[in-house]
């Protein structure tokens, strides 16, 4: 089952394995996802299973929701290793699901030690 885990902001190291069911990502405490944020909305964010995909919407948030360095509109389908920012905070979509937090975040740094180049340039 797909995952999310928190890589920078306050609630950083956070993991949430993701189940068959709509999540809502946001501010408020009751939020089965709360992001310490102030940019963050009470209600940011809403992850929905859908036809075997989970699916980010933004809930009509103050600052929007952007995957990937680009802000969404309207329902977007969620793909390995996509960066979500809700405010200042940044988390990863994972499509699996790890034992705990610790291993979730070490298969992040080891996807993102790949993206980076071996010869620095200057």
């Amino acid at each position: 089952m797909p995952s999310l885990i928190v890589v920078s902001g306050l609630s950083e190291g956070d993991y949430y394995p993701l189940a068959q069911r709509t999540i809502v990502i946001g501010r408020q405490e009751t939020c089965p996802i709360q992001v310490k944020d102030d940019r963050a909305s009470r209600k940011h964010l809403q992850v929905r299973f859908d036809n075997g995909r989970h699916h980010a919407m933004d809930m009509k948030s103050a600052n929007g929701v952007w995957i990937n360095g680009r802000r969404i509109e309207g329902e977007t389908e969620l793909r390995d290793n996509d960066e979500i920012m809700v405010g200042d905070t940044r988390l990863v979509y994972l499509e699996r699901e790890f034992p705990d937090r610790d291993s979730a975040f070490n298969h992040f740094k080891m996807v993102g030690q790949r993206s980076k180049p071996t010869i620095e340039q200057r």
